[in-house]
């Protein structure tokens, strides 16, 4: 099924919605821009065509994984977006979209004869009822139009619509925009196309997988009450492995983190002003004053007394303020650099008038309680297995990359929980912990997970700030981070491939090189020292991914990294398949089958990912979930999102339907023998 699921990678690369040209400040006014950034919210928007979608994303839309797009050409995404930059984007169409609004009517190819080819066509029954989901390619490529005839018993069947697949030039096949809801099971399908093909297949199964093994009577799970921060993760890690030392130890990853922390600030009009400390280091204690000297003739002076700082601004012959921006910056970095440096607001040229301003504390604008460290965070592993010596087939299981993906620990702390509490009553979990040995992070990126539960829920990237000084004002704080998920070093944007950015406001900036993270640092970590460790599984959110390498591709001729051997492919989709019907098992959800598969096939691109290079450069099985699938509503006969940090009642559901998976992947692990055949 490789080369067929691919919503088109120019559709999904996250970035920050570049910044608007800011407006001159006149010679004889001083500016004012606000200190606190504009709110932004996650929504569905949509893009009326692909070219438009083009333009949005070289904008710097932050857009999330789940892209939908439509039998009408258009594309329907969901994005984190202010309320200014959603109307910054109307020019190129751009609306908020209605998820319940029935599907557009589809397009018309080139009326050709062509030839269709049906790559899979299978049903599922999930807590919801029966879906149908199709998969065909037309040898007329993107331009035909195809539509999908099922029939099942009782006179049962339907017709949908086909929308195509064209990534970065590339024909990969049409398929349903979401599975289709048939009220009975679909047995036949026949495919055809406006150009005159045809053709028909029998419908299979999905996910089809083996069962999940039984497990005995009293077998404890639903350990998860809350979402935890990383201080409630590492206390949980911690008791665990003081209560069972004979199956779990503590291990702290080598490499610290930055730190909850951010140096602190105050903006005057067009200069803003940070401290050389970490505000939460001396930096929240410095202050900054602006004086008016009520007098003509005076020159701009800065005097400092302990972290007190005092401008007196220049005047002209009639007591008038003369100090212009750039002067204040100048005067500021001269006589107080030791304690704080002093930019212009942006690309602000300097030359508006600066008024006097009351003291004013710097601050790092942090809110968690001050029982949340500021320092450096080391990182927690839980070690678990009876031989935790190497001798056994690893695993690492690891969450958070992305620190709004609050659901995603609670998938692995909960799967730790089943296999300790389980160990002496379930011969099946005995047998788990026997024959591996797993390596789980709840927490890979504990700085950003705390900015999110404090400060900015939506924040993705860590807290470093790598942005230059022109982009250092508070009102952008929330943009600044590096993507954890595009720091890697196979496949990397500095290798040339697609999908990352180099601008450090951009959801997928990649940092300045490859491996510059602490965070990312950590995970290779464990799979080069631990070299028995032969699978991975990455825990992100949100949209219901089942996925593993290639992850990215070079955009000229769209060139993927080398896929696996077919003996190897074969081997990622039968044990997705089972790791899958692990999923299902728990409360009926269904991965579904068009987002099961290598993620240069079924999501986009993504340069410098963990899974790449755990896969190539370790030889590691990789594969990431996308936890968080769409819930059917049957009132409106539509798929609905769920978002990063849904209703804890359905974050709840989502943490024990994937623990379930993860359980089964380590049970996958505990078969293997060396080779994939096996």
């Amino acid at each position: 099924m490789r080369g067929l699921r691919a919503s088109a990678s120019v559709f999904a690369i996250t970035l920050s919605l570049a910044l608007l040209p800011t407006t001159a400040v006149p010679a004889a006014v001083t500016a004012a821009p606000p200190a606190e950034p504009e709110p932004a919210s996650l929504m569905t928007i949509s893009v009326p065509d692909r070219a438009a979608f083009d333009r949005l994303v070289a904008q710097g839309a932050d857009l999330t994984e789940r892209v939908r797009p439509q039998p009408d050409g258009s594309i329907q995404v969901d994005a984190v977006l202010t309320p200014s930059q959603l109307v910054a984007l109307q020019p190129l169409g751009v609306t908020r979209a209605d998820p319940a609004a029935p599907a557009p009517p589809q397009q018309k190819g080139a009326a050709q004869a062509d030839q269709i080819v049906i790559e899979r066509a299978v049903w599922f029954k999930s807590r919801d009822g029966y879906f149908l989901s199709v998969e065909a390619t037309s040898s007329a490529g993107g331009t035909a139009a195809l539509t999908a005839t099922w029939r099942g018993s009782h006179g049962s069947g339907g017709t949908v619509a086909m929308v195509p697949y064209v990534d970065a030039g590339a024909y990969l096949g049409h398929q349903f925009t979401t599975p289709a809801p048939a009220d009975r099971r679909p047995q036949w399908v026949t495919v055809a196309s406006a150009g005159g093909g045809s053709t028909q297949a029998r419908v299979r199964e999905w996910p089809d997988g083996e069962r999940p093994d039984r497990t005995a009577p009293g077998y404890q799970k639903d350990f998860i009450t809350q979402y935890m921060p990383p201080d409630q993760v590492n206390e949980r890690v911690r008791a665990l492995a003081k209560r069972y030392p004979h199956l779990a130890e503590i291990m702290a990853l080598p490499y610290k983190t930055n730190g909850y922390r951010r140096h602190a600030q105050a903006q005057f009009g067009t200069v803003v002003v940070t401290s050389l400390a970490y505000g939460s280091e001396g930096g929240n204690d410095v202050s900054v004053e602006l004086v008016d000297p009520g007098a003509p003739g005076r020159a701009l002076q800065v005097g400092v007394r302990g972290k007190s700082v005092t401008v007196s601004l220049a005047t002209g012959s009639t007591g008038q303020l003369t100090s212009t921006a750039a002067q204040v910056v100048a005067a500021l970095n001269a006589g107080a650099g030791t304690l704080l440096k002093a930019t212009p607001y942006r690309d602000d040229p300097g030359t508006g008038v600066v008024a006097a301003a009351a003291r004013t504390p710097l601050t790092d604008f942090l809110k968690a309680p001050a029982s949340v460290s500021r320092k450096p965070a080391t990182v927690l592993a839980l070690r678990v297995g009876t031989k935790r010596n190497g001798s056994r087939t690893g695993v690492i299981a690891y969450s958070q990359e992305h620190a709004r993906e609050w659901v995603t620990p609670l998938v692995t702390l909960e799967a730790a929980e089943r296999l300790l509490r389980n160990y002496q009553r379930d011969p099946a979990t005995r047998r788990l912990l026997n024959r591996t040995e797993i390596f789980i992070v709840p927490t890979v990126n504990p700085d950003g997970a705390n900015y999110s539960f404090y400060d900015f829920n939506l924040q993705r990237k860590n807290m470093v700030n790598r942005c230059p000084a022109a982009q250092a004002d508070p009102a952008l704080r929330n943009t600044w981070g590096v993507d954890i998920n595009r720091n890697y070093a196979s496949g990397s944007l500095f290798d040339g491939y697609f999908g990352a950015s180099v601008n450090c406001q951009s959801g997928v900036y990649a940092g300045p090189s490859e491996h510059s993270e602490a965070e990312s640092g950590n995970v290779i970590w464990l799979a080069k020292t631990f070299r028995n460790v032969k699978f991975a599984l990455n825990v992100h959110s949100y949209g219901g991914y089942f996925m593993w390498p290639p992850g990215a591709y070079k955009f000229d001729g769209r060139v993927t990294l080398p896929r696996p051997t077919p003996s190897e492919e074969a081997y990622f989709l039968r044990s997705a398949r089972t790791i899958e019907q692990a999923i299902a098992a728990e409360r009926g959800t269904v991965t579904w089958p068009q987002q099961t598969g290598p993620v240069t096939d079924v999501l986009y691109s993504a340069a410098g990912n963990s899974a790449d290079e755990l896969w190539y450069d370790y030889g590691v099985f990789g594969w990431d979930f996308e936890v968080g699938n769409d819930l059917w509503d049957p009132a409106t006969k539509t798929w609905q999102p769920v978002g990063f940090q849904p209703p804890f009642e359905e974050g709840h559901k989502e943490a024990m339907e994937f623990a379930s998976g993860l359980i089964s992947l380590i049970g996958v692990a505990a078969d293997y023998r060396g080779t994939p055949e096996q």
